[in-house]
């Protein structure tokens, strides 16, 4: 029987954040856009950006600062099907995240950056 995904760890700049069930990885490249003219649609190619969600609970001593930081840094989506893929620009987007009281601290972040690098272990 084959394994599938199942666990995946986050490690940003050297630090390994433990994640909720549900982290998603969207690896960017080239995409293709549907371009209608008259009664044919081809096709114009872009370049899409890695995008990389996952949610995480704030700890007892646990620093807000060690999450949350406006700069670069190198992002690792390690899977437990042996592919690690690393993302040396990363950054977090989108608002600073919300931290939700009452269900754990719940602390959702966003990264995006270039193409990964794909390591199989």
């Amino acid at each position: 029987m084959a394994q599938t995904l199942g666990i995946v760890d986050i490690i940003w700049r050297g630090r390994n954040i433990p994640v909720e069930k549900g982290a998603k990885i969207r690896v960017g490249g080239i995409k293709n856009n549907a371009v209608t003219y008259g009664r044919k649609v081809g096709r114009a190619q872009e370049y899409q950006g890695s995008e990389v969600t996952a949610t995480t609970n704030l700890e007892a001593g646990q620093r807000w600062g060690n999450l949350w930081d406006s700069s670069e840094g190198e992002l690792q989506v390690v899977c437990d099907t042996g592919q690690t893929f690393v993302i040396a620009d990363a950054f977090l987007v989108d608002d600073i995240p919300e931290i939700t009281g009452g269900e754990g601290g719940k602390i959702e972040l966003k990264w995006a950056g270039s193409s990964p690098e794909e390591i199989l272990a």
